[in-house]
């Protein structure tokens, strides 16, 4: 009995000095950690800036069925933010800065711990170099668990390591697969709807269609409104030449809604005319390609456009809908006059493209739900 109460004495004075031992560490932290990620830079810097894809890829969420995310009007670029709560932690994150295509920076709250996270991207041979650093101070209970997993730089850097090595397996497959398929002429039906209008420069104009589609969303949701279909894009001026583009982020309403005077949100009533539906199967960053398969379809079949028209994009399948830009769904509806055509299945009409998709072990994309 009495060598038990040894060995319980030798175990407790353990304890205390593990304790005072763990507690006088230094507990600042600053981990890196680097990866080419097989795409090109603006498709990286885009993926990221928005935090609504973190959890396609980042491996702590996705081994923590847990996890519920609250997304604001903004998620993307400065200012954007999110919150989270899981079995283990509570905390949110910010972006107070964003240089389009060259570095983020972002501070984070995990229950107490605070830290600033910054990324940055460069161009290099095969694709995009990113480079993940979080910089922080460890509380007392993570500070043990880092000791007993064999540092802190260990088990941060191994989390983000396998991070990007899930976002570059996510983006291989999900970005590059795509399906474009001229469905042929329709009668696009008109209806009220709400709406932001914006003028920007071309380059800019599927970032601030993300940011408004968001912010439409999160509009209707927050003020109770119920939409009679899907999102979809007005655009009123699209000149390449001049690098200038003007359009509306548009939501459909059963019935017409009066707003208050000097809102930026406004409404409107779409007429119904006929027009030549284009579908795209996949990420947003294929647009442009269903937009040149589909106007050269009008011009091969000597299609007359109807300029009093404007081109419509209906967002039918979306990020909101589901996480994968593979399975997202776009109809582009160019206005034409009425004319009896045949569309036939063959390659001048669908056009398909599928990366090569990564292996189980590789890829967390085909299981996101």
């Amino acid at each position: 009995m009495r060598i038990l109460k040894y060995i319980a004495l030798l175990l407790f004075l353990f304890l205390i000095g593990l304790s005072v031992f763990v507690s006088t560490q230094k507990g600042d932290y600053d981990v890196t950690v680097t990866k080419v990620i097989k795409n090109p830079r603006g498709i990286v810097f885009n993926y990221i800036n928005d935090y609504k894809n973190w959890e396609t890829f980042c491996s702590w969420i996705k081994e923590d069925d847990s996890y519920k995310f609250t997304y604001p009007g903004l998620t993307m670029g400065q200012g954007g933010s999110c919150s989270w709560t899981s079995s283990s932690s509570d905390g949110n994150i910010k972006t107070f800065a964003a240089k389009e295509n060259e570095s983020i920076f972002q501070k984070m709250k995990n229950n107490e711990e605070l830290s600033e996270v910054y990324w940055t991207f460069k161009d290099t041979l095969g694709g995009t170099k990113v480079t993940w650093r979080n910089k922080g101070k460890l509380d007392f209970k993570s500070k043990v668990k880092a000791f007993f997993s064999g540092g802190i730089n260990s088990v941060v850097g191994s989390i983000y390591e396998k991070s990007l090595e899930n976002l570059n397996a996510t983006l291989d497959y999900e970005i590059n697969t795509y399906s474009i398929k001229i469905n042929g002429i329709t009668t696009l039906p008109g209806g009220y709807y709400l709406k932001q209008y914006l003028h920007c420069k071309q380059k800019e104009t599927e970032r601030n269609v993300s940011i408004l589609v968001s912010r439409m969303e999160y509009f209707f949701d927050k003020n109770k409104i119920n939409a009679s279909g899907k999102p979809f894009i007005i655009y009123h001026k699209y000149d390449r030449a001049n690098n200038d583009v003007a359009f509306s982020v548009c939501m459909p309403v059963r019935d017409s809604i009066n707003v208050m005077p000097g809102s930026d949100i406004q409404s409107g009533k779409t007429a119904s005319y006929t027009s030549l539906k284009t579908t795209l199967v996949g990420d947003y960053s294929h647009k442009q390609k269903a937009w040149k398969k589909a106007l050269d379809f009008v011009a091969k079949n000597h299609l007359e456009r109807n300029r009093s028209g404007q081109i419509i994009e209906v967002h039918k399948v979306g990020r909101k809908d589901v996480k994968n830009p593979s399975k997202w769904v776009t109809e582009i509806y160019i206005p034409v006059y009425p004319k009896a055509i045949q569309v036939k299945e063959d390659s001048a009409t669908q056009e398909s493209v599928t990366a090569d998709k990564p292996s189980e072990k590789e890829t967390i994309a085909d299981n996101a739900k």
